[in-house]
């Protein structure tokens, strides 16, 4: 492997692991949070926190988990398209509070003008992000027209981004009341629905690696390591509706928070194991890889826009 290529494939890891770094820290905070509350308690959800003194973390946290999913290339071009989306969406659930500050702190907070940040902050994000949907189209439409890419994927990825990215702005613009108290959750649900998304394409894919791997595989060679991300994905779908069939059921005021919890930590364990998996490929590719054993390490891919 080439110089560049190792450096590429460098970057790439510190990426990955900053992302589990940042799950982490904020992980850290919440428990340092409840260990100050007296009596302990728990708000009702993890975004409840940024009306604690949690906020620095919880915004910072995900502002660079949304650019690091972003910036990172999925497997494949829809893996890639549901971390874009997920990672546009991740500063509108940090820069929009849920509405409800909760009644758990450790200390009094002197709460400002949630109004007015929500107002300075997602126009900064609006000046910021246009520009760079329109670099980004340049990169596309160049690609398209020199025949560097021909994968449609691409158009349909840039968009969904553009739509969802374009709606903010309008719905911001139009109903103000409307957007600071919904734009948080419809955030937050579409965030988690393509985290989990990702997950359940990546427990395909690894299906399909395994059944080739074993297909291919000589009689000396260990055979593929199980399918831990299908665990993952079952778990990711399972225990939400176990944990909102309990609430419906017998009531329970800190679902929401127990689910968030989950789906994080579950995503954090996911993409250890991802990482661990592609700690030298860098991608899995588009599936027709045979096994390490039998294939050169190919570096890794550019992104298809560069």
């Amino acid at each position: 492997m080439g110089e560049p290529a190792g450096y590429s494939i460098k970057t790439y890891r510190y990426l990955r692991m900053a992302m589990v770094a940042m799950v982490v820290l904020l992980g850290a905070a919440l428990v340092i949070e409840w260990s100050k509350t007296n009596p302990h308690c728990l708000q009702t959800s993890i975004s409840a926190y940024y009306y604690t003194p949690v906020q620095a973390i919880f915004v910072g946290a995900l502002i660079t988990i949304g650019v690091c999913m972003v910036v990172l290339k999925g497997n494949t071009e829809p893996e890639d398209i549901l971390l874009n989306v997920a990672g546009v969406l991740a500063p509108g659930v940090a820069f929009v509070p849920t509405p409800s500050p909760g009644s758990c702190r450790s200390v009094p907070m002197v709460l400002g003008d949630t109004t007015a940040n929500i107002a300075n902050n997602m126009l900064a994000l609006f000046i910021v992000g246009g520009p760079c949907l329109a670099v980004t189209l340049v990169f596309v439409t160049r690609a398209r027209l020199s025949r560097a890419d021909s994968n449609p994927m691409y158009l349909v990825g840039f968009a969904v981004v553009a739509a969802i990215f374009g709606g903010g702005i309008l719905w911001f613009f139009v109903d103000r009341g409307g957007f600071d108290g919904h734009a948080h959750y419809a955030a937050a649900v579409v965030m988690f629905v393509c985290i989990v998304a990702v997950v359940l394409l990546n427990a395909e894919q690894f299906r399909r690696k395994q059944h080739r791997a074993e297909h291919h595989r000589a009689p000396t060679t260990k055979p593929m390591p199980a399918n831990r991300y299908s665990a993952i994905a079952i778990a990711m779908v399972v225990v939400p509706l176990v944990m909102w069939a309990w609430r419906a059921l017998f009531g329970w005021g800190h679902v929401v928070l127990w689910i968030e919890g989950s789906l994080i930590t579950l995503f954090a364990i996911f993409w250890i194991i991802q990482t661990q998996e592609l700690w030298n490929e860098g991608l899995r590719g588009d599936g027709q890889e045979l096994p390490r054993s039998q294939a050169t390490p190919s570096p890794l891919r550019s992104r298809s826009l560069e």
